[in-house]
């Protein structure tokens, strides 16, 4: 009796064995992030922002809360690629990215949306430091002297005057001869191109009359000295 159940626990002991080892090798091994969180001391901070900052990993998926000393450990956490990146109302972190491969490596880098190609690789326990408070209000803007001179219509009042003044001390300093030759360009440019409408109604008018003056004229020159007639008188 005493080998039939010594024989029996022990096939029972290498069916638990065997059990165990199948569930070790289908379930996918387990790991953690961790790191801290600190925010620089002053007035401004609140005195339980631990309990108001919580870390997300890939936009909750995972989430893990902050310690008193704002240590922080996220467990049961499979190989992968994730985003760690830390939830507060008062102030702004930096975003990681952190690569955990199925030998339980993991490697830390900054988080860069715009050159995802980009590595840069950080210290592993994350350390996340406050960038900046949270802005919640824009501050208002104020009047410059800038804003003033670069309106549109200031630079186009200023320009036309500063020509004024200035050209006629340009003309002054150059040579009578070149002053002569812009003022007779200057006078060429000053002629009217456009005819008075007096002028052009005159001519109009006085044309047509000298026309139709000239045209008997022209007939009879057309047609020539006039014929004597040969014909005798009976």
């Amino acid at each position: 009796m005493a080998a039939k159940f010594s024989t029996i626990s022990f096939v029972f002991f290498l069916l638990f064995q065997t059990s165990n080892c199948n569930e070790s090798e289908s379930s996918p091994l387990l790991f953690k992030i961790e790191g801290k969180v600190s925010v620089s001391k002053d007035r401004s901070r609140p005195t339980d922002w631990q309990s108001e900052t919580s870390i997300l990993v890939d936009s909750g998926a995972y989430k893990g809360f902050l310690k008193s000393d704002g240590t922080f450990v996220i467990n049961n956490i499979p190989s992968g690629s994730y985003i760690v990146e830390v939830a507060s109302a008062n102030y702004l972190f930096d975003r990681f990215r952190v690569d955990i491969n199925k030998g339980g490596k993991i490697r830390a880098r900054q988080l860069n949306l715009l050159q995802p190609k980009a590595v840069h690789v950080v210290p592993y326990p994350l350390r996340f430091v406050a960038s900046k408070p949270a802005p919640f209000f824009e501050i208002r803007e104020t009047m410059k002297v800038t804003d003033f001179l670069f309106n549109p219509m200031v630079i186009m009042m200023v320009l036309p005057l500063i020509f004024v003044v200035i050209m006629p001390k340009m003309m002054s300093m150059a040579d009578p001869e070149a002053q002569k030759e812009m003022q007779e360009q200057m006078g060429k440019y000053n002629q009217p191109q456009i005819p008075e409408l007096s002028e052009m109604f005159s001519n109009m008018f006085a044309g047509g009359a000298e026309k139709k003056r000239t045209k008997p004229s022209l007939a009879s020159s057309d047609r020539g000295p006039a014929k004597r007639s040969t014909k005798r008188p009976r």
